[in-house]
Formats: structure tokens, sequence, C-alpha cells
């Protein structure tokens, strides 16, 4: 029998929103180097149709997982998980606003020219998906320290003589 955990990790959910992540991170870097670099945009489409498919990959993944961690716990992980959820939706919010003129330039207008992004949203979303990165991997790094921790913690109570607390050895 495979445990929870690992069917989790092998579900086609958590590997679809880990490639679409794995996606619009190497897009979103690759267009804020070139832009200010080379002043280019490449690859602009594929992520604003990576931001879409991630947006409904990731609030269908974020409900079923929400529904299996409630209620909110005073830890570490929890807080992490928490400060990934809040700016990977205000990185989503931004996308969606950035994409209205990209929309509006490229595909209304069938236009070539530099798309007109708001200078806010652009730097919000630049700096939310930084944040996304640092706290979604350093909530995963959370939850695997705390599990490890507790199997070490259920491996000395295994092996720690009758009586004797674990630690206490």
């Amino acid at each position: 029998m495979i445990p929870a955990r690992a069917r989790r990790l092998r579900a086609p959910l958590l590997l679809a929103l880990a490639l679409l992540l794995a996606v619009e991170t190497v897009g979103g870097l690759t267009l804020f180097f070139a832009r200010v670099a080379f002043g280019r945009s490449p690859g602009e489409a594929l992520h604003v149709l990576g931001g879409a498919l991630l947006t409904g990959v990731y609030a269908v993944y974020q409900a079923a997982h929400w529904r299996r961690v409630t209620p909110l716990r005073a830890r570490l992980d929890y807080a992490l998980g928490l400060l990934a959820a809040g700016s990977m939706a205000l990185t989503l919010a931004t996308g969606w606003l950035l994409a209205l003129p990209w929309w509006r330039t490229r595909i209304v207008a069938h236009g070539a020219g530099p798309v007109p992004y708001a200078a806010t949203e652009s730097a919000v979303h630049n700096i939310g998906g930084m944040l996304v990165l640092t706290f979604a991997l350093s909530h995963l790094g959370a939850v695997l320290f705390r599990d490890r921790a507790a199997r070490g913690r259920t491996r000395a109570d295994d092996e720690a003589p009758a009586g004797t607390p674990a630690g206490a050895e």
C-alpha cells in the first residue's frame, strides 16, 4: 500500500500544478530578464496562456489542499503556506490585469509593438512571482522538515527502553 503522502505527491493535479509553476517560473524570469536587458518579451504568449491555465489548476488544488489541512494551526509550515497562497493569489490577480492590455494589443488589434503594461501591476506581478517561489519552496521545506522530525521522534519512541521518555537515552 502506498502511503497517503506518496499518493498525493504523484497525483495528476499536483504534477500539473508543478509543471505549470515551472513553465511560468522559467517564462517569467526569462521575460523579466529579456525585457530589462534587451527590451524584448520572448515567450509572452506562452506565459499568458500558462498563467491562465495555472489559475484554474491552482484554484482546484488549493481548495482540496485547504480542505485537507484545516483547521489553521500556529506552526511555521502553516504560516509559510499562507504567505505562499497569498503571494500566489496576488501574482495571479496581477497576471490577469496584465493579460488585458496584452489581449487588446496582440489579439484584438493584431499589434506587434510593445504592450502598454501598467508599471505598478507589472512590478507587483514580478515581485509577487519571486515571493511565490520563496514562500512555496519554504513551505515545502518546512513540511518536509516537520515530517522528518516527527519520524525521528517516532523511531526514538520505538527504540527507547520501556519506561524511558523519547530523547532521554
